[in-house]
């Protein structure tokens, strides 16, 4: 049975469902409805039944003898593939043949533009990736089925989002996505992990691809690109963040690239926030409704800033982050979404309504003064490094090393 035989997973809502009204003043800013039409509802169902070709292929390879060895060699082409490839096994070869030909638009100058904007805003990226994007993200449980079955909801969350930092942070070094640079070595090494687990969870008798459909799907990879670029953008928008159109540009070619590079098929990159933002709103309809995951995952993500490692009056700082965190997520979210992942009763979101006007002035002081533009984004990167390290994160730089590891985000 071919791709397009498979019947439509059942954690699909139906097409009248989908069929909600765009606001008036919303439609003229996307110049479309937000709802898909027929061919694009049956577009985005029929990716739920689509991996990550080339890279399955490479796993398949890896599994039909001497599975340790071949993993060891598709790692050691990874971090050493500039050093020539010519002496590996020919699927190792054929698989890092399909990355030599990027897509005919990218641009790596706009891509460049779009870490330097990132980086200038600081610690504001880190709060809505994690207190936006992430947390947003559990409300939506067709993603937390991976999870769940590959043993998630019982490890450590500092070590899973640790290890998605550290991902974001090498794609968001200068000069980080050229090829075999640190940022392209990890997102390679991160669709190598998303190979392993699509093969183990497809193998395995209690994954019901009737419900689910392929594990980590192009269409689950679609909806996680736009969280680190359409959603970001949106999120940072709501910090009171100025963005400007070259800007939002920018970041959504990077990201473009990024999700290029880690198996997500061309016809899915989008160049604009609008596009991503409609794209973003169709892949939701393949999700379920926040379930009991969602609310395992988002209590352990609200409780994971009291594990981390401070090096003065630790408690205390613990217990700031934890209301600093949870009072983002209440502001980007809302006081409904936040009772359906369980948090009821939640205070007034203190923090960003007292850390906004001085943030947003900071960041247009510097960016509006001439000559302190490398100030800025040198010192944001410091902001997100220091945020990111109290979640035991080290980043390789001249501030922090560290080791280079595999990634799940």
């Amino acid at each position: 049975m071919n791709n397009k035989d498979k019947p439509i997973p059942s954690r699909v809502r139906p097409f009248n469902k989908t069929q909600i009204n765009t606001p008036f003043w919303l439609k003229q800013i996307l110049g479309r409805d937000l709802a898909p039409n027929q061919y694009e509802y049956e577009r985005v169902i029929e990716a739920l039944n689509y991996g990550d070709n080339a890279m399955d292929r490479l796993i398949t390879w890896i599994f039909e003898a001497d599975s340790t060895h071949r993993k060891q060699l598709v790692n050691l082409a990874i971090t050493t593939g500039d050093q020539g490839l010519r002496d590996y096994p020919e699927e190792i070869q054929r698989f890092f043949a399909t990355l030599e030909q990027p897509p005919n638009w990218i641009d790596m100058d706009l891509l460049e533009e779009g870490i330097e904007f990132v980086n200038g805003v600081g610690s504001a990226a880190g709060y809505v990736l994690r207190d936006l994007a992430l947390m947003g993200g559990y409300m939506l449980s067709g993603f937390n089925q991976t999870l769940l079955m590959t043993g998630a909801l019982n490890k450590g969350t500092s070590k899973r989002i640790a290890e998605t930092a550290k991902w974001w942070l090498d794609c968001n070094e200068p000069k980080a996505m050229n090829p075999f640079h640190q940022g392209y070595k990890s997102t390679l090494q991160v669709r190598l992990v998303h190979g392993l687990v699509r093969h183990g969870l497809s193998n395995r008798p209690d994954w019901d691809h009737h419900v689910w459909g392929v594990p980590i799907s192009q269409i689950d990879m679609v909806a996680t690109y736009l969280g680190f670029s359409s959603v970001m953008l949106g999120g940072l928008r709501k910090m009171g963040i100025p963005i400007l159109p070259r800007e939002s540009k920018a970041v959504m070619h990077h990201w473009a690239y990024v999700c290029w590079l880690m198996g997500v098929e061309p016809k899915w990159l989008v160049k604009s926030e609008t596009e991503g933002l409609v794209l973003l709103n169709h892949t939701y309809m393949t999700q379920s409704k926040p379930n009991e995951t969602s609310r395992e995952l988002a209590k352990a993500l609200s409780e994971e800033p009291l594990q981390r490692r401070y090096t003065h009056h630790q408690n205390l700082r613990r217990s700031i982050s934890y209301h600093q965190h949870l009072g983002m997520s209440h502001y980007f979210l809302g006081k409904e979404n936040m009772a359906r992942l369980g948090f009821q009763n939640l205070s007034i979101p203190w923090f960003p309504l007292i850390s906004n006007v001085p943030r947003v002035m900071n960041y247009s002081a510097l960016r509006l003064t001439p000559g302190l533009r490398k100030v800025q984004i040198q010192k944001g990167r410091q902001q997100q490094l220091a945020m990111m390290n109290a979640m035991n994160v080290q980043e390789r730089s001249e501030h922090a090393h560290y080791s280079p590891g595999t990634n799940q985000p």
